[in-house]
């Protein structure tokens, strides 16, 4: 970790700005997060435990024309300004803008582009878009599927004239390198952040257990001018020759890795004039041997200032990643009290389940991180870092590594089936790196949270009143093998896979149909921050249909075990609310989902409606002519994405 303890004040502008931690001002929602800080928290409780159940869908917003095919896996979190939903849809991220009462279309955009369009590795409607404004003009911007910054009037959809050429910022250019403007690997499906009249965006690339190549394309954060569309700083996330963390990349892998990019949302606090950026891996997810070193500042915690792009500080949250524990979602800021004394912080949840909570001033860890040995690997080439840091507060939130422990044990022949696959395989501690599959020896390192979680892309939520932060988890079970690539497909000697008789598999492991890992399956937990400890735990999502209908569990009583999923959190005066994700079949043989509810005290069930499709967006609440709706983005298998939005029956 290092500090630059100089910190810059920022007068915040009186047109707009949201504070990091009022949570959405105003019954409004107007960024991603419900505010810069990403709090996804609203003060509103005309819904509360008393009529949760009571909720109606007043509205919807189907998205399956929005594109050339439907997308089922629709992630938007939209936005509300003064009476318009705003939100992009569809396989070809358009722009809508709909009555925020009715959900009646006002406008919408699109952009055709082609082969860029269909090449982008970041593809589908994304995660959203961002609003602006100067207290008179109003402003959306979004970033294409082709990596192009957009700007359009919020009235009447228009791209503005004077923002870039026409509207548009191309942002494979002026990025201090040369990439191919039509197949280049770089794109975003997160939204860009606007803050004061900066708006930021980072990168995202295709996903990569199994690259093409060492070398890629760089994932360089970029803040331009909201009403110009200039280019104001750039931070490059590998260092270049002669800047801060360079030497970090040994035998000069800097200058051929690519990736490191900022996929996952940023974070802002304007009155520190700080934006902060959650890092992604570098370019071969689990395979390190082409860039050793502990490589800045991948798998970092990077704080810049907002009108610059200057390091402030950093903390490197894993060295020299092999297990794509990349940063997956936006820093949480939070003020909180510890030991009698106000911190201004932020929490970062990831996918290990480890939630790291660091000083936001100065990026000192609030409770020690201990820099502890880890397992060690012989994997041919590669680099090992001898130690990793870990929080001594709070404590892991879900699984992560593997143990016996960890195993399904509905009845001991289930277990006793699962210890003998299980055999196959590396177990340990989180951080237990990966290992070349053998047909013959062993397949993989078993990792309990691998690939997608416990957290991902949608973080948690962090309630200002109390200082208890919300988070979802999901336990899956996955190997982690590693297998020479195929003549000619890529140049890097291992990648993702594991080896059986027959060639290359997937890493999902299951018991006669079951998931390899007892549940939950998925669930939420709530964090005291001031004391740095859990304060309830639940499972969220109904028991799968699988495991209802199991032949192996007949007779037995199986309590709720959680759904998996991807899940965002909201949190409001008195409850949390979160969708479930996928479907289940309910008594009256429906398949569907249900949004819940939950004391956010103590966690009980608060309430619960139907839905026709999982939730597959996050949650935002707004309120409109005295009336709170919630809105979030449903789809999945066979069923294309939709908006809902809830209220109260007149």
């Amino acid at each position: 970790m290092h500090c630059d303890r100089t910190i810059l004040s920022m007068c915040l502008l009186a047109a707009l700005p949201l504070s990091a931690q009022t949570g959405a001002a105003g019954g409004e929602w107007r960024t991603y997060g419900g505010d810069l800080g990403n709090t996804r928290y609203s003060p509103l409780d005309q819904i509360n435990a008393t009529n949760f159940n009571h909720l109606q869908i007043v509205w919807s917003f189907k998205t399956g024309n929005f594109g050339p095919e439907p997308e089922y896996r629709f992630e938007s979190t939209p936005l509300m300004a003064n009476g318009v939903l705003y939100t992009t849809a569809g396989s070809r991220r358009a722009v809508v803008a709909l009555d925020a009462e009715t959900g009646e279309l006002l406008w919408m955009h699109a952009e055709h582009e082609g082969a860029r369009g269909t090449a982008a590795p970041r593809r589908l409607s994304g995660h959203g878009l961002a609003y602006w404004t100067d207290g008179k003009a109003e402003r959306i911007l979004y970033i294409t599927p082709g990596y192009r910054l957009i700007a359009l009037d919020a009235k009447t959809g228009i791209p503005i004239p004077t923002f870039g050429e026409e509207g548009v910022v191309d942002l494979r250019l002026d990025d201090d390198q040369e990439m191919d403007l039509v197949t280049a690997d770089i794109g975003l499906h997160s939204t860009p952040i606007v803050a004061g009249n900066t708006v930021i965006v980072g990168a995202a690339h295709r996903s990569g257990e199994q690259p093409r190549s060492k070398t890629n394309v760089k994932g360089y954060v970029r803040g331009f001018d909201v009403k110009t569309g200039k280019r104001l700083w750039i931070f490059h996330t590998i260092p270049r020759q002669g800047e801060f963390g360079y030497d970090t990349w040994e035998k000069g892998s800097a200058e051929y890795t690519g990736n490191t990019g900022v996929w996952a949302q940023i974070s802002v606090d304007e009155e520190l004039g700080m934006a902060y950026l959650p890092v992604e891996s570098p370019t071969q997810d689990s395979y390190g041997g082409d860039r050793p070193g502990s490589a800045l500042f991948a798998e970092s915690l990077v704080a810049v200032d907002l009108k610059t792009g200057q390091r402030k500080w950093h903390y490197q949250l894993v060295h020299h990643g092999l297990w794509d524990f990349d940063i997956p979602c936006a820093p949480v800021l939070v003020n909180i009290t510890v030991d009698g004394k106000p911190v201004k912080a932020l929490a970062q949840a990831t996918k290990q389940s480890i939630l790291y909570v660091l000083n936001r001033v100065t990026g000192e860890p609030v409770w020690p991180f201990v820099e502890r040995p880890v397992p060690q690997g012989d994997v041919p080439g590669e680099w090992y870092s001898p130690t990793q840091p870990i929080p001594t507060k709070p404590p892991f939130y879900d699984l992560n590594g593997s143990t016996l422990d960890d195993l399904i044990d509905f009845t001991p022949e289930l277990k006793a089936q699962a210890i003998k696959l299980v055999s196959r395989y590396k177990l340990g501690p989180v951080f237990t790196p990966p290992l070349v599959s053998k047909v013959d020896g062993t397949l993989g390192t078993l990792i309990v949270g691998y690939p997608n979680g416990g957290t991902n892309w949608a973080g948690g939520s962090f309630d200002p009143q109390t200082h208890i932060y919300y988070v979802f988890s999901q336990r899956v079970a996955g190997s982690l093998g590693l297998v020479p690539p195929e003549a000619g497909e890529s140049d890097v000697p291992y990648y993702v896979g594991t080896i059986h008789e027959n060639g290359h598999a997937f890493h999902r492991l299951t018991i006669q149909g079951l998931p390899l890992v007892k549940p939950p399956y998925g669930r939420i937990s709530a964090i005291n921050l001031d004391a740095g400890e859990i304060v309830w735990q639940v499972p969220h999502g109904e028991t799968p249909d699988e495991i209802r209908n199991s032949p192996a569990l007949k007779g037995l009583n199986i309590p709720r075990t959680g759904r998996p999923g991807i899940i965002g959190v909201l949190t409001t005066k008195t409850l949390v609310i979160a969708g479930e994700g996928g479907v289940f079949t309910n008594a009256a043989g429906q398949k569907g989902a249900l949004l819940r509810a939950y004391d956010k005290a103590t966690g009980k069930d608060a309430g619960a409606v139907y839905m026709p499709s999982g939730q597959t967006g996050s949650p935002m609440t707004y309120m409109l002519h005295g009336k709170q709706y919630i809105v979030l983005a449903i789809g999945g298998q066979g069923y294309p994405g939709e908006l809902l939005a809830f209220s109260l029956g007149d």
